[in-house]
């Protein structure tokens, strides 16, 4: 944590405040680098951070259900053009919307 810590620092320079959880390691890691004071650690404070990641948790449990990282690679570009394509978000439409949209969609 610390070796990263002091690259992003250097890369980005000092913030004004630092959000980080409750990990030990985080705060070591701080008092280090010199920066214990702007640290910022409560219940709901890392909420934002963690929800970012969100999408890429719910793909990440599908990669472990593959052995090579090539076949991985040519399912996720498929799949991911397929969802794109289909995607319609049906609950912003109505019944019927939706429908032709999706007729059309298969048709091409």
């Amino acid at each position: 944590m610390l070796t990263f810590m002091k690259k992003a620092l250097k890369r980005h320079g000092s913030p004004e405040a630092i959000t980080t959880d409750g990990l030990r390691s985080y705060k070591a890691a701080m008092s280090d680098c010199g920066n214990a004071d702007k640290q910022e650690v409560g219940c709901w404070a890392n909420n934002r951070i963690e929800n970012s990641h969100l999408s890429f948790r719910s793909r990440e449990g599908a990669m472990l259900r593959f052995r090579r990282m090539k076949s991985l690679q040519k399912f996720v570009s498929l799949h991911a053009n397929v969802h794109n394509h289909f995607n319609a978000e049906h609950h912003l439409v109505d019944r019927q919307t939706y429908k032709t949209r999706c007729s059309a969609a298969l048709a091409e």
